[in-house]
């Protein structure tokens, strides 16, 4: 790392609080900008120009990650609002196919309990492949945002480095 080297009032250069030729101490207090030198308010310049690109550069990777947030949730309510239609329309198109399956069942002769019975089963493995269709297509829905996450950590490399 760079030594912290330092101007004093006098006009001669001395290192961290080591005291300046001019038998002055270096950590006597900050020197006023108008009186640093020319390399010194660069540096300063410099720095304060990294801060504020830094906090330009966070402020606009959390308004990406609104923006990448803002499109999962869209797509979950999207499965939500299918799951709901689906369920809703499964209920009742189980119940009254169920029931007119067990009738069909009974009017071939099988007694009524296993009628409905083997109706249950049959439906029952139905939901069931149901469910694990919509399983899957849950699994698509990414709740953290991948571009914002790697755009963050370039941005702390890039840091690092300017540093």
């Amino acid at each position: 790392m760079a030594q912290n080297l330092r101007v004093d009032r006098v006009g001669k250069t001395s290192q961290g609080g080591h005291p300046s030729p001019s038998g002055g101490s270096a950590s006597e207090g900050p020197v006023p900008a108008e009186e640093r030198a020319p390399d010194e308010q660069s540096v300063a310049r410099l720095v304060g120009d990294i801060v504020a690109d830094a906090q330009k550069l966070i402020r606009q990777e959390i308004a990406l990650a609104r923006v990448e947030l803002q499109e999962e949730w869209k797509k979950t309510k999207s499965a939500a609002r299918g799951f709901t239609i689906a369920v809703v329309m499964g209920f009742v198109t189980v119940f009254i196919a169920g029931m007119a399956l067990a009738h069909i069942l009974q009017a071939l002769g099988v007694t009524p309990w296993l009628s409905y019975t083997l109706v249950t089963l049959v439906y029952g493995g139905i939901a069931y492949a149901l469910l694990r269709k919509g399983t899957e297509a849950a699994k698509d829905i990414d709740f953290v945002p991948r571009q914002t996450v790697e755009s963050m950590k370039e941005n702390v490399q890039w840091i690092r480095n300017q540093t």
